[in-house]
């Protein structure tokens, strides 16, 4: 099985005991690709280090909305410092993470706004995917994106919107990430929409070491979680595991214009 992570914080201290040890499983179990994305500007060296000692690792640089409060106006020009100075660069393949988060209270919305639409413009102007934190703010993202029109789209992390919000997603060239959420029966609006998505739009990710699947509950997350999910979601879609990770791979591979393995 051909697997490509397409969301993950293998940067963050909770894999610091073991952190080769899960990558080398990872990739044992056919995980042939992993994305690290940055959320604050304290991660972006500690992200890029990992990413260019280790094989199979590529780089999303962002400032994530729910660190809104450790962000200030000079990490925005750092970011683009960043993009600039790495442009073209094989291991840097995203903008992100970044995004709207209307759910968790004390997350100033217009503050939100203003740091989602620059960082945009950011991916614009580097022509880069842009790998998107999206909850409780499907319909205000959809409206950024239409204005924005980003040429290479991106990815919604964790997707949990409507098969009508997918669409839209699909019209502005954005893929839906699918991992551990989908994988607990309790997510019962979720797993009636997965059926009816169009195959070319869906990615696989973890988000470790967070959301964890139904498999490994209450547990770290971890890449090498991938293949469990893959079936698990394949189930639930209604196609074979082999084939979920056929099409997630060859999207993800398209979105970051990477060449098969």
């Amino acid at each position: 099985m051909d697997l490509i992570d397409t969301h993950t914080h293998l940067d963050f201290p909770e894999f610091d005991a073991d952190r080769d040890a899960v990558l080398a499983n990872s990739q044992a179990l056919g995980v042939r690709r992993l994305v690290v994305l940055g959320v604050f500007q304290d991660n972006w060296q500690r992200l890029w280090d990992l990413v260019q000692q280790r094989d199979g690792l590529y780089a999303a640089f962002g400032l994530h909305p729910v660190y809104l409060h450790q962000h200030r106006p000079e990490h925005l020009s750092e970011l683009r410092q960043w993009l600039q100075r790495l442009a073209g660069h094989p291991r840097l393949c995203a903008v992100g993470e970044f995004g709207l988060d209307h759910y968790v209270a004390g997350l100033d919305h217009n503050a939100q706004q203003r740091l989602f639409e620059a960082q945009l413009q950011l991916a614009a102007e580097f022509e880069l995917p842009a790998l998107l934190h999206v909850r409780r703010a499907h319909a205000a993202t959809i409206a950024t994106l239409k204005r924005y029109r980003l040429k290479r789209g991106g990815i919604v992390h964790a997707f949990s919107g409507s098969r009508e919000e997918a669409r839209e997603y699909g019209k502005l060239g954005f893929k839906l990430g699918l991992g551990g959420a989908a994988t607990w029966p309790q997510a019962l609006r979720l797993r009636r929409v997965l059926p009816g998505l169009d195959p070319d739009s869906l990615v696989l990710e973890t988000d470790a070491p967070d959301m964890a699947p139904a498999m490994y509950p209450q547990q770290r997350n971890s890449p090498a979680h991938l293949p469990a999910i893959c079936h698990a979601l394949a189930e639930v879609i209604g196609i074979s595991a082999e084939a979920l990770a056929a099409i997630s791979s060859r999207n993800a591979r398209r979105l970051f214009n990477w060449p098969q393995d």
